[in-house]
C-alpha cells in the first residue's frame, strides 16, 4: 500500500525526529491508513518522504516493532504491520488490559511522570509490571521516575467499599479495616518496585502519596502530561469472605472496567481534557489533600 499523507518535511524546513517519524507513523496504523499484514513502503522511500537519513527511519521502526505494532524490522524487505496492531489505540479496553501498555510506552520518555487518582493502587501495581521488566530487559531506560499517587484517607467514611447494612457497625469496620489493608500493602509494594530502580539501574526514582478527603468516583492516570486514562469505578453489590466470616458489601470491579484514552495529539477536545484533569490533579495534590503514611 503506497503512504498518501504529506511528509512532515514538506511542511516544516526542520527535519522530523525518529520518534516524530514513528508517531506519525503510529497514527496512519491507528486510523486504518496502514491495516494488518500490510507492507510498509521500503526505507529509502520513507527516508525520501520524510526529509531524513534511513538511519533515522530505522530508529522509528524499531520503536514501532518494540510496541508490537510491525513485524520482520530486519528481514531485507519492508516491514509488515503486525497483525495485533489491528484494533484502534483508543478503543476503550478493560483497565488492567489497556494501563499496562500506556505505562511501557510512558516509560520510554527519559523522564516519566506518572499522576493517579484511585481508590487503591492495585491496578497500577500490576500494570507497572511490564514496563519494570522491559527495564529490567534493557529495553527502555528513563532517566527519571516521578509518580504521585492520590489515595482515599483513612479517616473518611467511604463510599464504596461499604457494608450493605451499614457503616456503623461492625461488619462496617471489618470492610473499612481490609480496604485500609489493601491500600497501604499495595502502595507499598508499587513504591519498593519503582524505588528498587535506583539501586539495580541508577535511576533517579520519587514516589509519593497524598490522602484524599473523599472517595474518587472515578480512578484516573495521567502520563507525562500528554495522555489522560478515565475508568469509572462500578459498584456492584457482592458477598465476600472477610476475616472468616461472609458479607454482603458494595464493591467497586475497578479492574473490569472500561478505561477511556485521551492524548493530546489527538485532537483539541483531546487536549482539552488532559490539561484540565492535570488542572484537577495539581488542583487537590496543592490543596486539600494531606500527608499520607503507608502503615
Amino acid at each position: 500500500m503506497g503512504v498518501t499523507q504529506e511528509s512532515v518535511a514538506a511542511n516544516d524546513d526542520r527535519r522530523p525526529s525518529p520518534q516524530e517519524i514513528a508517531d506519525d507513523l503510529r497514527d496512519r496504523i491507528d486510523a486504518g491508513e496502514l491495516r494488518a499484514g500490510e507492507r510498509l513502503p521500503t526505507q529509502a522511500e520513507l527516508a525520501e518522504e520524510f526529509g531524513v537519513e534511513r538511519g533515522a527511519v530505522r530508529q522509528a521502526l524499531r520503536a514501532l516493532q518494540e510496541d508490537g505494532l510491525l513485524s520482520n524490522v530486519s528481514k531485507g524487505s519492508p516491514p509488515r504491520i503486525a497483525e495485533q496492531a489491528a484494533p484502534a489505540r483508543d478503543e476503550p479496553q478493560r483497565t488492567m488490559v489497556g494501563l499496562a501498555p500506556r505505562l511501557s510506552e510512558a516509560f520510554a520518555a527519559p523522564q516519566v511522570r506518572i499522576d493517579a487518582v484511585c481508590l487503591t493502587a492495585e491496578t497500577l501495581m500490576l500494570a507497572l509490571g511490564e514496563p519494570l521488566s522491559f527495564i529490567h530487559e534493557g529495553r527502555i531506560r528513563p532517566d527519571s521516575v516521578d509518580v504521585r499517587i492520590l489515595l482515599p484517607s483513612r479517616d473518611i467514611s467511604l463510599a464504596f467499599p461499604v457494608s450493605v447494612e451499614g457503616a456503623g457497625d461492625g461488619e462496617g469496620d471489618l470492610v473499612h479495616r481490609r480496604w485500609l489493608d489493601q491500600r497501604n500493602a499495595q502502595g507499598q509494594v508499587l513504591r519498593h518496585n519503582l524505588r528498587s530502580l535506583r539501586s539495580s539501574h541508577g535511576i533517579e526514582v520519587r514516589v509519593t502519596f497524598r490522602a484524599l478527603p473523599f472517595t474518587p468516583p472515578v480512578k484516573l492516570y495521567l502520563l507525562n502530561g500528554n495522555e489522560a486514562l478515565l475508568s469509572y469505578y462500578l459498584v456492584t453489590r457482592r458477598e465476600e469472605e472477610i476475616e472468616s466470616g461472609t458479607l454482603d458489601i458494595y464493591d467497586t470491579l475497578g479492574t473490569e472496567s472500561l478505561l477511556f484514552s485521551f492524548e493530546k495529539r489527538a485532537g483539541q477536545r483531546d487536549t482539552a481534557f488532559v490539561e484540565e484533569s492535570q488542572k484537577w490533579f495539581d488542583a487537590l495534590w496543592e490543596t486539600i489533600t494531606t500527608d499520607l503514611t503507608l502503615s
